[in-house]
C-alpha cells in the first residue's frame, strides 16, 4: 500500500462547462472523461482495492445469493476506516464537480461505497438510489468511477435519460420486483437508454438520486472494480423515513439526526 504522504492530491479543479451542467440537469446523468490521470487512478486503485478486500464481508458462493447479492460486492464507507481512501472520498475535485453539476455552492458527503461486480456476477436491476435515503432535497448526486478500464460486458452502468423527473416511485428496493416494475416504466415512458461502450479508469459518471439506472451482469473474466461517492447539497434536511432502508440509513449515515434537522453530522462533512 502506498504511504499516505505519497498519495497525489486531488484538490485541483476539473472544469465543468455550462453545456455540461445543462446536459446533466436535462438527462439526470453525465459521463466525464479523465477526471483522474492514469497515475492518480493507479495509486488510488491500489489503496481502495486493498481496503475493499480487507473489509468485504460477503463470503457466500454466487449460487447461494439472491439477485441483490449477485449484483455486486458492496463495501461501505471505507473513508471511515482507511486514511488513504479518506483522501479519495473527500477530494475537493470530486465535490466541486458535484456542486457545479447540481448548481449549488457547497456539498456534503453522504457516504462512499466500493461496488465490485465479480466475474459471472449478476445484473443490477433498475432502481433509484434515493429510494434508500431519508434526505429532503432533490440535489443529490452519485459519482461512479471505474478503477480499471471497463466495457459493456463487464457490467456498464445504464441510465434512463430524463427519468429523474419522476421523483420517488414507491418502495422498490433493488430486486427482481424493481427490475420488472421500473423496467416496464422506462419502456412505457420511452426514456432514451444511455450506456457508454467503454470507460477508462479515472473516467466517471455522475447521476441524480432519482435517475433510474441499471447494469448488466459481468460476462468477462475480470472484476469490475468501481468506487462511488454520494454527495448532497449543503443545507439539506433529514426527512421522515419512508421504508426500513431509510430508517437504517438514518441511523448509520446520518447518525440518527432528528427528522427536520440539518444534515451536518460528523459522517457528513462539508467538502
Amino acid at each position: 500500500m502506498s504511504p499516505i504522504s505519497t498519495l497525489p492530491s486531488l484538490d485541483s479543479t476539473y472544469a465543468i462547462s455550462a453545456q455540461q451542467q445543462t446536459e446533466y440537469q436535462k438527462n439526470g446523468h453525465i459521463l466525464l472523461r479523465n477526471i483522474l490521470s492514469e497515475e492518480e487512478i493507479a495509486v488510488y486503485r491500489e489503496v481502495i482495492v486493498a481496503a475493499a478486500d480487507r473489509f468485504n464481508t460477503e463470503k457466500r458462493k454466487m449460487e447461494e445469493r439472491d439477485t441483490y447479492g449477485k449484483a455486486f460486492l458492496q463495501i461501505m464507507n471505507l473513508w471511515e476506516v482507511e486514511e488513504a481512501v479518506r483522501q479519495y472520498t473527500l477530494a475537493k475535485r470530486f465535490a466541486k464537480i458535484a456542486a457545479d453539476l447540481m448548481g449549488v455552492e457547497r456539498v456534503r458527503l453522504y457516504h462512499d461505497q466500493a461496488l465490485f461486480k465479480e466475474p459471472a456476477g449478476g445484473h443490477t436491476p433498475w432502481h433509484q438510489d434515493q429510494y434508500y435515503w431519508p434526505i429532503d432535497t432533490n440535489n443529490t448526486i452519485t459519482m461512479w468511477m471505474p478503477l480499471v478500464d471497463i466495457t459493456v460486458e463487464m457490467g456498464m452502468l445504464t441510465f434512463a435519460s430524463g427519468s429523474q423527473e419522476l421523483g420517488f416511485l414507491g418502495n422498490l428496493a433493488i430486486s427482481d420486483d424493481s427490475e420488472e416494475v421500473l423496467g416496464n416504466l422506462v419502456k412505457e415512458k420511452g426514456y432514451p437508454i444511455s450506456q457508454p461502450a467503454s470507460m477508462k479508469a479515472g473516467d466517471a459518471t455522475f447521476h441524480a438520486g432519482w435517475t433510474l439506472h441499471s447494469a448488466p451482469g459481468n460476462n468477462s473474466s475480470n472484476m469490475r472494480e468501481v468506487m462511488t461517492v454520494i454527495f448532497l447539497a449543503d443545507g439539506a434536511i433529514v426527512s421522515e423515513p419512508k421504508n426500513q432502508h431509510q430508517e437504517a440509513d438514518l441511523k448509520r449515515w446520518l447518525m440518527s439526526k432528528p427528522v427536520g434537522s440539518l444534515i451536518d453530522s460528523a459522517l457528513n462533512p462539508l467538502i
